[in-house]
């Protein structure tokens, strides 16, 4: 059963299943993938990247190159939730951001807000956001929180 939150003032007409909380998780951890990668392939033309086996390697890049992945990742969010509304992890297991009270999608202004709250949400491995969003009755991170954001299913993931 699918539960959804039925606030027209809050998330626009209609309903709205904002419970994705195991979907918001795959969807960071998709991301967190992306941004690995990311950073390893500009450490591969930056800086240095070592490979100690198969699975593991290291990279270090000087100080410039880490402020260009810095500016990309904040790139990354700003660019695809405001114009997309999802991310490529968000995309991948059917979720988007939307404007909490409008249901369509946020503006540039409340997405870096959303972003930039993300230092504060991502501490201690996302656990700050994990618990409020467990902790909130919209399901909202800090950052949503601010920028009055929800995070809502686009698709039927049964």
């Amino acid at each position: 059963m699918t539960m959804t939150i039925t606030d027209r003032r809050a998330v626009g007409a209609g309903t709205r299943d904002i419970y994705v909380t195991g979907s918001r998780v795959r969807a960071t951890l998709i991301d967190g993938l992306f941004f690995y990668v990311l950073y390893g392939v500009l450490a591969g033309f930056l800086g240095t990247l070592t490979y100690h086996d198969d699975a593991y390697w290291t990279a270090t890049m000087p100080v410039a190159g880490n402020i260009v992945f810095g500016l990309l990742v904040v790139l990354y969010y700003v660019v695809l939730e405001t114009y997309r509304g999802q991310t490529l992890g968000k995309l991948v297991v059917g979720i988007a951001v939307v404007d909490e009270f409008t249901g369509g999608r946020p503006t540039l202004s409340a997405v870096a807000l959303r972003t930039a709250l993300r230092l504060v949400d991502g501490l201690v491995c996302y656990l700050v956001g994990f618990v409020t969003v467990l902790a909130t009755r919209k399901r909202q991170r800090l950052g949503d929180l601010a920028a009055h954001t929800l995070v809502m299913r686009t698709r039927d993931q049964r």
